[in-house]
């Protein structure tokens, strides 16, 4: 098994090859792969170092499998060579998000729709995917109507450059800013570029990917993104409404029977997720679960993962052990 990584050297391709290593994944060659300015850097993996290559070099390779976490401009112009090489793409951008002729994939909700057809898959937006995980079985239930979130972001969503920012200004020192206003001591309803309509593209992901997630445009979705100060890990707060009624007791158990997800929940003992315990982890966790007491068959619920993780590399991991396992590459 041949497998290329590209953006080896960014946030997420650091954490892509950190979950590949914890979990085993067949690698018989790797290909380090980034930008012509990374080229020749050397990294670290499972203790043997690797030379980073450069994209055309790596199609030239042809891996098996190439998991692409570069952006949605390197993607747009080199998936399709990957793809026409023969090779498997897991994208991690929003370039083929919403494209009709590409899968949108968690792996524990709709991995099933894959074939050896799919030669660029796409992996969801960071927000979207921990909020399908805790959605998915609850609308198999209860069948949604309307879900309105509130995100509370990690700077780590955006990039090495915030992590600067948000480092610069604790430290007092001036450096380059990755955002329009200071982070420290701030929350910026202002994540991605503002769209047409006034909402922003990140809400506008949340807005659109978890329809085309679950097949079914039957529910909608309203959503507020917020950049917080946090170094890692996104908060959701999430209102839910269902065609049919529900007990709390019932809600618990089925998320608490849902791979890949863990309720924590009990006031009595202030057990609720936050990001400071999700850092690190793969698991989607779920928490002051409650009834909304102003209308019927609705639920608010708070929503916490490790957005580089499940977010983003171990989902892409997750789907590229799908296809190995089911011989689709």
């Amino acid at each position: 098994m041949k497998i290329a990584v590209v953006g080896a050297t960014g946030m997420v391709g650091e954490v892509m090859l950190k979950v590949l290593e914890e979990r085993n994944f067949p690698i018989d060659e790797l290909l380090l792969v980034a930008s012509e300015r990374s080229v020749g850097k050397e990294l670290t993996f499972k203790g043997k170092t690797y030379k980073v290559i450069g994209l055309a070099d790596a199609v030239a390779a042809k891996p098996d499998i190439a998991i692409f976490s570069a952006g949605g401009g390197t993607s747009l112009e080199w998936a399709p060579k990957y793809a026409e090489a023969g090779v498997t793409v897991i994208d991690n951008s929003s370039a083929w998000r919403m494209d009709p002729s590409k899968k949108l994939v968690v792996p524990e909700i709709n991995a099933n729709e894959l074939s050896k057809e799919d030669k660029i898959i796409a992996n969801p937006n960071c927000s979207t995917i921990q909020l399908v995980m805790a959605l998915a079985p609850l609308h198999k239930k209860y069948k949604m109507k309307r879900v309105v979130v509130s995100t509370y972001q990690s700077i780590s969503g955006t990039g090495v450059k915030a992590v600067k920012q948000l480092e610069n200004e604790l430290a007092g020192v001036e450096g380059e800013m990755a955002y329009p206003y200071p982070i420290n001591r701030n929350a910026l309803p202002h994540c991605d570029v503002f769209e047409e309509n006034g909402y922003t593209k990140e809400e506008m992901k949340l807005a659109r990917e978890p329809q085309k997630i679950l097949s079914d445009k039957s529910f909608a979705v309203s959503a507020t993104a917020v950049r917080i100060p946090t170094s890692g890990g996104h908060s959701e707060a999430v209102n839910v409404q269902f065609e049919n009624d529900f007990t709390l007791a019932d809600i618990r158990r089925t998320l608490s029977e849902t791979p890949g997800v863990v309720v924590q929940d009990n006031p009595d003992t202030n057990t609720y997720p936050m990001p400071i315990y999700a850092h690190d982890k793969d698991d989607v966790f779920v928490g002051r679960i409650r009834r909304d007491e102003s209308q019927p068959n609705t639920l608010n619920m708070w929503i916490v993962a490790d957005n580089l993780r499940k977010g983003a590399a171990t989902n892409a991991v997750q789907i590229a052990e799908y296809l190995v396992e089911n011989k689709l590459v």
